[in-house]
């Protein structure tokens, strides 16, 4: 069987929270941001478990369009240094924080899959991981 890990996040920026027990998706918190495109501003819930891509959007995310997020506390962007590197994607990752250690990266482009769990110290970031989710 298995398991569904649900991931806590936080902004790499301030350090605050972005699940939102308000809104759950799929039974667990979601992944509040504010979201930006060429033609709208507003709000994005993302699912918290690794692997799922549903979202909640308040307004049309159109396919193939890039994206930038931002922390709905200090509104500062969650932009990284890393470039998607899924074939003909290349558009910008969007990184935060595990609230046990390391980063979640996410490809900003609509209809991309393409997201990862990096972690800096692997030994100790690994064993809280580990620790955490139960295995």
């Amino acid at each position: 069987m298995t398991k569904n890990i649900s991931l806590n996040l936080k902004c790499p920026n301030c350090g605050k929270s972005l699940m939102d027990k308000e809104f759950p998706l799929n039974d667990r918190p979601s992944v509040k941001l504010n979201i930006e495109t060429s033609h709208e501003r507003g709000t994005i819930r993302l699912c918290s478990i690794y692997g799922c891509y549903e979202h909640v959007c308040d307004f049309d995310l159109h396919e193939g369009e890039i994206a930038r997020f931002y922390c709905p506390h200090c509104n500062r962007e969650l932009k990284s240094n890393k470039e998607c590197d899924t074939k003909n994607c290349n558009a910008p990752m969007a990184a935060m924080n595990l609230e046990v250690g390391g980063k979640v990266y996410i490809c900003t482009r609509k209809g991309c899959t393409n997201h990862f769990v990096a972690f800096e110290d692997l030994a100790t970031e690994v064993r809280k991981f580990y620790t955490e989710y139960g295995f």
